[in-house]
């Protein structure tokens, strides 16, 4: 997807993200913000998730370019420490993204009247979808790079699936606590939502809908004091 292809806030997160490679300040926090901020306001579903990461990681790879230009001599260089902070800030904020929606789900579980199970058991296996999003992603993006760029996002992509990621770290801690305290939900109708999510899911859409109300707030990082104030 080209940046003229994005919708505005998606071409906005993009270039906030070249511009942050470019000043190279504070890399992997600040990815992770730029990206927790984006969620916090947008669309809550794998898709949008997933257009999301891609431009983080087109963004992180415009703003690398003069970097890898003249990287070619030390093996990427300055360029490979830009490139894995982003994707160390992308994978941190789909984690805190896993916990708060994880929790969200156990909060709409004792809703019994508001929430069906087969519901929660559609969330919970979408939710579980995300780090095959974000390792994916990554291979996209390798895929779509170029030379000293595909070399870096390859390796980057096949370290994260060999050694794996916080948001997948995260999903199996939140989601087997989670499971433990969905008992109420008995383990038959569980598997059967999981069945029917991987056939006919609508992803996180009951989470956009409103049915986990409140996790946009709360995963949605405070500005400090001194962000937001400049204007591209």
């Amino acid at each position: 997807m080209t940046t003229e292809n994005l919708n505005p806030a998606l071409a906005q997160l993009e270039a906030d993200i070249q511009r942050a490679v470019e000043q190279g300040l504070d890399l992997q926090e600040r990815v992770k913000q730029l990206t927790l901020s984006h969620i916090g306001v947008g669309r809550f579903d794998l898709a949008a998730l997933r257009e999301l990461s891609q431009a983080v990681l087109n963004g992180a790879l415009a703003g690398a370019q003069p970097l890898l230009s003249s990287a070619r001599l030390q093996e990427g260089g300055p360029a490979r420490a830009a490139l894995e902070q982003v994707v160390a800030g992308l994978d941190a904020a789909l984690a805190r993204l896993a916990q708060t929606a994880s929790f969200a789900l156990q909060e709409a579980a004792g809703q019994a009247r508001s929430h069906s199970e087969s519901e929660l058991a559609r969330a919970r296996a979408d939710l579980g979808r995300l780090e095959s999003l974000y390792l994916d992603t990554l291979q996209a993006a390798a895929a779509s790079a170029r030379d000293m760029a595909s070399q870096i996002m390859t390796e980057l992509a096949e370290h994260a699936r060999r050694n794996g990621s916080a948001v997948g770290a995260q999903l199996h801690e939140t989601l087997a606590g989670g499971a433990r305290q969905l008992g109420e939900i008995g383990r038959a109708q569980l598997a059967a939502g999981l069945q029917a999510a991987q056939v006919g899911g609508d992803l996180l859409r009951q989470i956009a809908a409103g049915v986990l109300a409140g996790v946009a707030e709360r995963v949605q990082p405070p500005l400090k004091a001194n962000q937001g104030d400049k204007k591209s």
